[in-house]
Order: C-alpha cells, then sequence, then structure tokens
C-alpha cells in the first residue's frame, strides 16, 4: 500500500483556508515529504500525522513557497526527539540553500545529508520505493517527481516442488535472491517467479510549463498531481509569462500520459475555488478532481 496525501493546495502564499502546497508519501514504514513551505507543519498536523519519522524531503525548487517552511520543520523533528539522519534531495545548490535555512535552526540532534540531482533525470532507491526527479519547464531550475513501487510475478509453488528446491528457499526466491544448496545446485528467482505484475506510480508536477519530460515520466501513472495555477480562460498569457500552468493544460498532460486520475493543485491565491471549471476540464480528462487540504488516498496493488 502507497499512502498519498496533498497536505496543501495553494502557491505563491499561505490563505486562511488554504496551505501552500507540499506532498506526503508513506510506504513500508518509509515517509518522504515532496516540498514544505510556509504552513505545512499545521496542515501536518490537522492530517494527525508527526514530522519525526520523515526520512526524506525533498524540493522541487527553490521558491520561498515550496522551501520556507523547512527551519521550522527541522526544528520540530529535533524536538521530538529525533536522532536518524534525514536526506533532503534537491536541485544543484541544495546544501548552500539548507545550509543559509539552519542559520535559524543551527543545532538538531541528527544529521541532515543534502544530495543534489544530477542531470536531467535521476533516480533513488528508498526500501522498495524508487523516487525519479525529472526536470521541467519552470523560471528556475525545477523538477517534478514519481514515486514507484515495483511488483514481483507470482510464485509457483509447484515449480519449487517440481525441482526438489527445499522450502527454506522459498522466501529468499521471492525476495529476489539467489541460493545455493549443500550439494553445490543453485535456484535463481526466476525459476520459480512469473512475469513481473503491475506497481504502484504517483506523479507530482508543479511550477512549470507544459513538457514532453512531463509525459514520458508520468506515462501510465496510477495518481498524477499537477500545478493548475489558474481555472479562467484568459488566464494563458499570464500562465505562458510566470511559466505556469491553466487547469486545461493539465489535463492534457493528463490525456496524454494515459494516467488514471488526475489532481490538481498550486493554485493562484485569486483562485477562490477549483470546482466551478471542472466541468470543462473532465470534457478533456474525464477522470480529473480538484486537489484540496488533506486529500489523501492509499493506493494498493491490483490483484
Amino acid at each position: 500500500m502507497l499512502d498519498i496525501c496533498l497536505l496543501g493546495t495553494g502557491g505563491m502564499m499561505p490563505l486562511p483556508y488554504r496551505w501552500l502546497t507540499a506532498l506526503m508519501a508513506r510506504y513500508n514504514g518509509k515517509s518522504i515529504l515532496i516540498d514544505c513551505g510556509e504552513g505545512t507543519q499545521i496542515a501536518m498536523k490537522e492530517k494527525g500525522w508527526s514530522p519525526k519519522p520523515i526520512d526524506v524531503i525533498c524540493f522541487t525548487h527553490f521558491h520561498a513557497d515550496h522551501i520556507s517552511g523547512l527551519p521550522g520543520m527541522l526544528l520540530t523533528m529535533g524536538n521530538a526527539e529525533r536522532t536518524e539522519p534525514l536526506t533532503i534531495i534537491g536541485p544543484k545548490g541544495v546544501g548552500r540553500v539548507v545550509s543559509a535555512l539552519r542559520t535559524i535552526a543551527p543545532e538538531l540532534p541528527f544529521e541532515v545529508n543534502c544530495i543534489e540531482i544530477e542531470g536531467n533525470t535521476q533516480s533513488f532507491e528508498f526500501d522498495g520505493l524508487r523516487l525519479t526527479a525529472f526536470k521541467v519547464n519552470h523560471n528556475v531550475i525545477c523538477y517534478g517527481y514519481t514515486l514507484e513501487v515495483d511488483r514481483l510475478g507470482k510464485f509457483d509453488a509447484g515449480k519449487a516442488k517440481e525441482l526438489g528446491i527445499p522450502i527454506s528457499f522459498w522466501n529468499k526466491l521471492q525476495h529476489g535472491e539467489t541460493v545455493s544448496d549443500n550439494s553445490g545446485n543453485t535456484y535463481t528467482p526466476e525459476m520459480v517467479m512469473g512475469p513481473a505484475r503491475k506497481g504502484l506510480k504517483v506523479t507530482y508536477v508543479t511550477d512549470t510549463r507544459p513538457t514532453d519530460s512531463i509525459v514520458v515520466n508520468g506515462q501510465a501513472s496510477d495518481l498524477f498531481i499537477c500545478e493548475g495555477m489558474y481555472g479562467d480562460d484568459d488566464m494563458d498569457e499570464k500562465a505562458r509569462a510566470h511559466k505556469h500552468m491553466t487547469f486545461y493544460e493539465a489535463a492534457e498532460l493528463a490525456k496524454k500520459a494515459e494516467v488514471k486520475e488526475m489532481w490538481l493543485t498550486h493554485y493562484s491565491p485569486s483562485l477562490v475555488k477549483p470546482e466551478p471549471y471542472m466541468n470543462k476540464v473532465k470534457k478533456i480528462f474525464e477522470n480529473s478532481f480538484p486537489g484540496k487540504d488533506g486529500k489523501s488516498v492509499d493506493l494498493l496493488f491490483e490483484d
């Protein structure tokens, strides 16, 4: 199960009814936070989740509405007596930016390890969860992220018995290990495992113009969370000028990437409610929904 929560859906500034855009993902005991703008701690508190177990914080880019909540988040994690190291991933310069923000959070009881994303695409593995950063098109260096959980094929017990594989080896084979017995016989997962089954995939994109990289990396996502800065028809020019997207451009990307479901996020402060625009959005991509603070889903493997 991959647990996804859109903590906030606002862009530029937090509002009394909308926190800044941030996403929390939980899988197999691992917690990943993407972006941490002002108010993210409050959004997390409203959800009933704790920042203490966050293992990784990823940043799409270094604009204040995506990173200004980090010092307070680090202090809260420290006050919760956290001692485990924290990994922070972001564009080039992430170490320098985090160091500057830590001027007001200098003493922490845990290590902070910063990793710069290299190139247009880079993947990271965390206990069965694959995180891939891919470059998008904003007015500063900015990345989108995919979260993927692969799923092995079914174990063929009948085949294992037929081959005389000891039962004590079965669990290791199911987890991708190659094993050998005392007689020198070697058994590989391919001998008893069926073809890989469909896993889980979530794509998160914000602060960008439409790009091919979004379509390629977001292809066949179970959930596509995409910025929709503007809903009004007359905002196309403004979206292009500031390198953001309209609801309808996001829907076109969802359609091209053949995703299962899309949630809109990162609304302009001037956009009070996204719902009035959704009929038009659904004409482009039917399975579209307006994101809202605290909206969450538990993604499960298909049978």
